[in-house]
């Protein structure tokens, strides 16, 4: 008894159905449209426009959060360092 194969009667026809795309996502490399932006033109975003003290706060809380973090975990490799020495070695 040979077992028949079953057709597939399903054909791809491009359409979107759900759209998928997520902001701060990178974009597909196929390029497909959904329902809700046919039609629709590219709006351009407003450029923001910062001063120079504004720019060096952000700087300046930019390093701060990285400075923390390594102190953090520094301090935690240090710690655990000084605990294998002191008690696990022992």
């Amino acid at each position: 008894m040979k077992k028949r194969k079953k057709e597939n009667d399903f054909i791809d026809d491009g359409r979107v159905i759900a759209n998928m795309n997520i902001d701060g996502m990178p974009r597909s490399i196929i390029k497909r449209t959904a329902f809700d932006e046919f039609g629709k033109t590219k709006e351009k975003k407003e450029s923001v426009k910062l001063s120079k003290q504004e720019r060096r706060s952000i700087l300046l809380g930019v390093m701060t959060s990285y400075i923390l973090f390594a102190v953090i975990v520094f301090g935690a490799f240090a710690l655990f360092i000084l605990f294998c020495i002191n008690v696990w070695f022992k």
